[in-house]
């Protein structure tokens, strides 16, 4: 395992020139704005910060669209056509019924490669059957005028289980056009995160209509789900494929430590719960049913974090606009309510810098727009988006 402490790579605490509370939904909007409009220097880029929208209810997922404009979802159960300024909010109507309960509700957005050809956006939920039990949904989607039409319900995971906890539910594409989506654990019942029969704790890979590809590697095996292309996962929420690589990387949620960097390949099993890098919230002791923090036929963590991040969202720098940071990977934190810089080889991460630390509050997501700045979403109450640019040193 390459496991390196925080403390062995030289972190660097960004400090910042706004306020250093984190904000909530009782802070009001000019409150807000004003920590989020500042500049503040980072090890290698001055950046300017700016609140592009507010008042949003615990925001969890942005994709951005041709034209500039993005659209975001919120957990209660409302999708946002925000215009790139963010002068313009508009909301879609035609979404299916959403449990929206605890970590649950309305999750990621996505939008096709080709959308400009075929208009399709893909969304994931937390769907309930006539129990109130739920599982993890895919739907795609076309927007006409203020309205969802056209909806095609993609994927439902196999077992719907007792609301609230560990969905997963992360998009991405990779370079030849498939779909990935990641489901989580569940939260209840860990091991079922080491049944190929079950999709709880996977990341799933999919044809752009919800179809098998032929080449996943689990088709034609009676004893596992054709759409698992790995598992042994807990709870990913950060989710990026490098545009040039093909190389998928992942930030997966663990118990009480073992919040983890893997780069998935395909059939592996990451481990989760039979080996773990964490331990038992309660106790502080081994977590019930680990058997060790590596096994023969286990992957090792690409790297885990330490102290915990609690990561959700995650972005490849990947062009001009940050030229120092790119190959760099941005991981969102939710509880420590920052950003991590990680710069990494082929093999190992070699730095970390800490970034917006305490500045906005809980970070839900982190993406590179297709403008090269950097968007976050803030999973507050009273959320925000913000928009991250690099300007010249003053």
């Amino acid at each position: 395992m390459r496991k390196l402490l925080l403390s062995m790579l030289g972190v660097s605490v960004l400090a910042s020139t706004a306020c250093n509370e984190a904000s909530s939904g009782s802070e009001n909007t000019s409150d807000i704005t004003t920590n989020i409009n500042t500049e503040r220097n980072t090890e290698y880029h001055r950046v300017r910060t700016t609140a592009i929208a507010t008042g949003l209810e615990n925001p969890w997922g942005v994709a951005f669209l041709p034209d500039g404009s993005m659209l975001v979802t919120e957990k209660p159960g409302r999708l946002n056509h925000i215009s790139q300024d963010g002068s313009e909010r508009r909301t879609i109507d035609g979404l299916p019924r959403i449990h929206a309960f605890r970590q649950g509700g309305l999750l990621d957005v996505s939008v096709h490669p080709q959308y400009e050809e075929n208009g399709w956006i893909y969304l994931t939920y937390s769907q309930a059957n006539d129990e109130e039990l739920t599982a993890t949904t895919l739907i795609r989607a076309r927007i006409e005028g203020d309205s969802l039409v056209d909806v095609e319900e993609l994927f439902v995971q196999d077992r719907f289980s007792q609301p609230g906890r560990h969905y997963g539910s992360r998009i991405a594409w990779t370079n030849d056009g498939f779909l990935l989506m990641s489901v989580g654990d569940r939260g209840a019942e860990p091991p079922r995160a080491q049944d190929l029969m079950d999709h709880a704790g996977t990341l799933l890979r999919l044809n752009d209509d919800g179809s098998v590809p032929s080449d996943n590697p689990f088709v034609g095996r009676n004893d596992a789900l054709p759409e698992i292309f790995s598992y042994g996962h807990r709870n990913i929420q950060g989710l990026v494929v490098d545009p040039e690589t093909n190389e998928i990387w992942v930030t997966d949620h663990g118990p009480r430590g073992g919040d983890l960097l893997n780069r998935p390949q395909a059939g592996r099993n990451y481990g989760w719960p039979t080996v773990t890098q964490g331990f038992d919230y309660r106790t502080e002791g081994p977590y019930p049913g680990s058997e060790a923090r590596q096994m023969d036929g286990i992957e090792d963590p690409f790297f885990e974090f330490l102290p915990t991040l609690a990561p959700s969202g995650l972005a490849l720098i990947t062009n001009g606009a940050f030229s120092n940071w790119e190959g760099n990977l941005l991981a969102g934190g939710l509880r420590p309510q920052r950003v991590l810089r990680v710069l990494k080889s082929d093999s190992e991460v070699l730095h970390i810098e800490e970034l917006f630390t305490q500045s906005f509050g809980r970070i839900r997501d982190v993406r590179q727009g297709p403008d090269g700045h950097v968007y976050l979403l803030t999973d507050e109450s009273n959320g925000s988006l913000i928009r991250v640019e690099a300007v010249p040193r003053s």
